[in-house]
């Protein structure tokens, strides 16, 4: 396997390339919109949770309303990048933004959990083919050597949505909780008349015949049932039945059995895959997918749960929770923005993966240290080491995916990227809610346990009813859940050990100075208008004759 670092650049397309005017900032702007409106909502959510089940009487259905998002976000990624490369990246973002609408619209006026589940899955489907075309679309723009700043900006943009979301979720949740999915439709409305009139990136031509017929849909609908079944099994594990259960085995292993099929599928049958093979070969790409979802698992898992520690052990809100888990994200935002100015300055992308996974681990033992009684001083201090080696990791770690691979392939190892990421995150949700729940079964006081019957997500069940306990079994059933979040912790940073065994295999290659022409900027008189499609159209045509050409490159 040959090292595509020392790769020639080619000078006709950079002198192409236009400058970064009007039209590239507004469509910069249009992408960054899009992506906190997906992100903000997540986040949100997850802190309006416990208020909305009792509303609804959700019971044992509630891990469903945060299990259906992600569900659905997860398994539509990979076609997403797909659609994006055949039918190009401004109508499937459109697609994706009224999708996410809808599912507002109905998760508002969501009469009990089941239309309310419903609608999160609607949601899902829109919020993760936006996340996944906001990184495809910011490598159409700018090339890799330049992209540094770019990603701190999205990895800022989410850290601010992850800030704000929260407390937004926190204050909507005790007296207006529809309302956190009705804010969604004026930012919705704002983010798709941004795209549809600045995002100015070139559509491939062809008929809608031809174009259906190069998505590979036998592997799409592979790995979106592989995905389904494996995170029916995740949801249902340690709440609604126990792990040894063939109720979540049978799921679980079916379904990684089908991701494992999809893969093979992808290496032998489809013309143009979805997953090409020349992207898995390479081990440094491969390691840093790996390092991708380790990232998702545990970084996940801290703002899920902090939430969750604040409202249990010191009786916190939903919104001053919310407010307290600030502090979280405003450190990812400017490790995230500073991973990428390092990158760029330095054209180096291993000081910044390494950096990460070494706060991370430590962030993650210092906060199995804390108690319910802790200071603010300590929860803050802890929780700043961990945010900045999360916040560095979330820009990191799509260099060394990038880098060795031709442009060619940035749709589809972005979307793959994208996939592992958010179905990590489900691993990281489901192995800290079932740690949780064990624990607590155990650290509670038995009659207080006792009170939650078998299919309850106990954490989230007692939080409402914790300050209206007497003393001493206030302190005690606190001290419990302060002890069961240690465990979590504690569990994070085995798993973060998982990142720091891929930094062995990462070395540093040149990023590359061009962008993919035939989905880049659209600018320009009409004369180099035409001169700009005809380069992309033969480079379009080039991959649909000779697909072997791209493997050549890596």
């Amino acid at each position: 396997m040959s090292d595509t670092g020392d790769v020639t650049q080619d000078q006709s397309t950079k002198e192409k390339r236009p400058g970064k005017g009007s039209a590239f900032w507004l469509t910069f702007l249009a992408i960054i919109v899009s992506m906190f409106l997906s992100a903000l909502d997540l986040t949100a959510v997850s802190t309006a949770l416990p208020t909305i089940t009792k509303r609804l009487g959700g019971g044992s259905n509630f891990v469903w309303v945060g299990s259906a998002y992600s569900l659905a976000s997860t398994a539509i990624l990979p076609l997403s990048g797909r659609l994006a490369d055949v039918f190009g990246r401004k109508p499937v973002m459109l697609c994706s933004i009224a999708l996410f609408a809808i599912g507002s619209a109905i998760a508002g006026a969501a009469q009990n959990m089941n239309m309310l589940i419903a609608a999160r899955t609607v949601q899902g489907i829109g919020g993760g083919s936006i996340l996944n075309m906001t990184e495809i679309l910011v490598s159409d723009l700018v090339p890799l050597a330049e992209r540094g700043i770019y990603q701190g900006v999205i990895g800022l943009t989410w850290a601010f949505a992850s800030g704000v979301g929260p407390p937004i979720g926190g204050a909507l949740a005790s007296s207006a909780w529809r309302w956190l999915f009705f804010l969604n439709l004026p930012v919705t409305a704002i983010a798709f008349v941004l795209v549809l009139f600045f995002l100015r990136v070139r559509t491939p031509e062809g008929r809608i015949r031809d174009k259906l017929a190069r998505v590979d849909w036998i592997g799409n609908g592979i790995i979106i049932a592989g995905t389904t079944v494996a995170m029916l099994g995740l949801t249902w594990a340690g709440v609604e039945k126990p792990w040894g259960s063939a109720g979540v085995l049978v799921p679980l292993i079916l379904g990684m059995l089908l991701v494992a099929a999809f893969l093979v599928y992808e290496f032998r049958v489809p013309s143009e895959p979805t997953v090409p093979y020349d992207i898995l070969s390479n081990r440094m790409v491969l390691s840093t997918y790996v390092a991708t979802g380790v990232h998702g698992l545990v970084s996940i898992s801290a703002m899920y749960y902090l939430p969750v520690y604040f409202q249990a052990c010191f009786g916190a809100s939903p919104i001053r929770s919310g407010v307290d888990a600030l502090s979280l994200a405003l450190l990812i935002a400017p490790a995230a923005i500073t991973a990428g100015i390092s990158v760029q300055a330095l054209k180096r992308y291993i000081p910044a993966n390494t950096a990460g996974w070494v706060l991370t681990i430590i962030g993650f033992g210092l906060l199995s240290m804390l108690k319910y009684d802790s200071s603010t001083g300590k929860w803050v201090g802890y929780i700043i080491v961990m945010a900045c080696g999360v916040g560095l990791l979330y820009t990191a770690t799509v260099f060394p995916i990038l880098a060795p691979l031709p442009v060619e392939r940035t749709a589809a190892s972005l979307a793959f990227y994208t996939f592992v990421r958010s179905f990590a995150q489900t691993w990281g949700i489901t192995i800290s809610a079932t740690i949780l729940q064990n624990e607590l079964k155990k650290k509670l006081p038995g009659d207080f346990a006792s009170q939650f019957p078998a299919g309850f997500e106990i954490a989230y069940a007692a939080i409402p009813v914790i300050s209206g306990l007497e003393e001493p079994l206030r302190s005690q059933v606190r001290a419990a859940f302060a002890d069961s979040l240690a465990t979590v912790w504690q569990t994070m940073i085995g798993i973060s050990g998982l990142g720091i065994l891929t930094l062995p295999f990462l070395r540093e290659v040149q990023l590359r100075q061009e962008v993919d022409e035939a989905y880049g900027l659209h600018v320009g008189d009409d004369r180099e208008k035409d001169d700009r499609d005809e380069v992309a159209v033969t480079r379009v045509n080039s991959r649909e004759t000779n697909p072997s050409a791209v493997e050549k490159a890596v």
